[in-house]
C-alpha cells in the first residue's frame, strides 16, 4: 500500500454502506486513495478479507471517542455511519455521531460524507394524531434520531457532504421483508405503502456513491446528496420478484398498524417509516432524484438487476 496516497477512512468497513465503499476505493484503478478499514473486530474474517484486498484495518469503537481519533488521525477524509439496529436506542444514536464527529474535528479530517437520513418531524410534528409518537419524542426513531445528527457536524464547523440513503434491498435478505408462503404456497410481499413508490437501492452502491462524493471533493461540501436506484411501488416490486423468482408474488398492500403490529423489534418504528414515506412520497422521492444518482453514480444498479444476482438469495419462509 503507498502509503504517501491520501486516506480515506471508512468506520462500519466490514458493514453494507462501509464494506461496499472500502472496495469502490480499492477498485479504483488510478489508486488515488488509500483504504482504511475502521471496524470493531479487525481480527473478524470480513476485516481479514478487506486486509487481503489492500486495506489498512484499523480497530475503533463507536462508543470509543479516542480510539475513533486515533483512527482518523492522518486520514484526508473520513465516512461515517452510525449502527441504529444494533441497539435498537436513539440516545446511543446520538451519543456515537457525538463521537465520530468530535474524533474527526480533532483529528482535523479535511472532508467528512455523513451518512444520514430524514428527521420526520420536521415534517410531521409529534402532534399529529396520523402517527403514533415512539419512545416519547419520536416518529421513526432510527430516521430522527440520526436526522437530528446533522446539526452536530454543522455546529461543529466540519467539512461535511450530507449522504441520504434509501431503502436498501438486501433488506430482503437479510430483515425479513422479503415475500412469505402462505398456507395456500402463494408468495405475497407485503408493504404498507398503498401505491407509493418506495426509493431502494443496492447496499454496494452507496459505498460508490460516497466514493464519488470523495473525488468531487470540495465541491460537494455543506451539500446534501440523496440517492436511490429506482423508485418502486409495491406492486412493481412484486412483479419484479415474480419474474426473478419464476413464481407469482402478490403484492400485499396493508395498514401501517397492521405493520407495526407485527411481533419482532422495530417493527413499530418500521412501520411508521413506511407510513412517513407514503404520507410524504412527493418530498421523499424528490430528495432521492434518480437522475442525479446516476450523474454521481453511472453504474447504479436498478432493481430487476439486483435481482438477477441476488433473487435466490431471499428466504422464501
Amino acid at each position: 500500500m503507498n502509503n504517501h496516497k491520501p486516506i480515506i477512512a471508512v468506520v462500519g468497513a466490514t458493514g453494507a454502506q462501509g464494506g461496499g465503499l472500502i472496495r469502490a476505493i480499492l477498485a479504483d484503478r488510478s489508486q488515488r486513495f488509500s483504504a482504511r478499514a475502521i471496524t470493531r473486530d479487525p481480527n473478524n474474517p470480513a476485516a481479514r478479507e478487506l486486509a487481503r484486498l489492500g486495506a489498512e484495518v484499523v480497530g475503533a469503537d463507536v462508543d470509543d471517542a479516542a480510539s475513533l481519533e486515533r483512527a482518523f488521525s492522518g486520514a484526508e477524509a473520513a465516512f461515517c455511519v452510525t449502527f441504529y439496529w444494533a441497539h435498537l436506542s436513539p440516545k446511543k444514536e446520538i451519543a456515537h455521531a457525538q463521537n465520530l464527529a468530535r474524533a474527526a474535528k480533532r483529528a482535523a479530517v479535511k472532508h467528512v460524507i455523513w451518512s444520514t437520513l430524514e428527521d420526520t418531524r420536521r415534517l410531521l410534528p409529534l402532534s399529529d394524531p396520523r402517527m403514533p409518537t415512539l419512545l416519547e419524542e419520536y416518529n421513526v426513531p432510527h430516521f430522527d434520531a440520526k436526522g437530528s445528527c446533522n446539526s452536530i457536524f454543522a455546529e461543529l464547523g466540519l467539512p461535511t457532504t450530507y449522504l441520504y440513503t434509501s431503502f436498501y434491498w438486501e433488506n430482503l435478505i437479510y430483515f425479513g421483508l422479503g415475500p412469505k408462503r402462505g398456507p395456500d404456497g402463494t408468495l405475497a410481499f407485503t408493504l404498507p405503502m398503498g401505491h407509493a413508490k418506495l426509493p431502494g437501492i443496492a447496499a454496494e452502491d452507496i459505498g460508490r456513491s460516497a466514493y464519488a462524493l470523495f473525488l468531487r471533493d470540495a465541491a460537494t461540501l455543506g451539500q446534501s446528496f440523496g440517492i436511490a436506484g429506482e423508485h418502486l411501488s409495491g406492486g412493481e416490486m412484486a412483479r419484479a420478484l415474480s419474474h426473478a423468482l419464476g413464481e407469482p408474488v402478490l403484492y400485499d398492500d396493508i395498514a401501517p398498524a397492521a405493520f407495526r403490529a407485527f411481533a419482532f423489534p422495530g417493527a413499530d418504528d418500521l412501520g411508521n417509516m413506511f407510513q412517513f414515506k407514503r404520507d410524504f412520497e412527493q418530498e421523499f422521492r424528490a430528495r432521492r432524484d434518480l437522475h442525479r444518482s446516476r450523474e454521481l453514480n453511472p453504474g447504479m444498479q436498478t432493481f430487476a438487476e439486483w435481482l438477477t444476482v441476488n433473487a435466490r438469495q431471499i428466504p422464501l419462509g
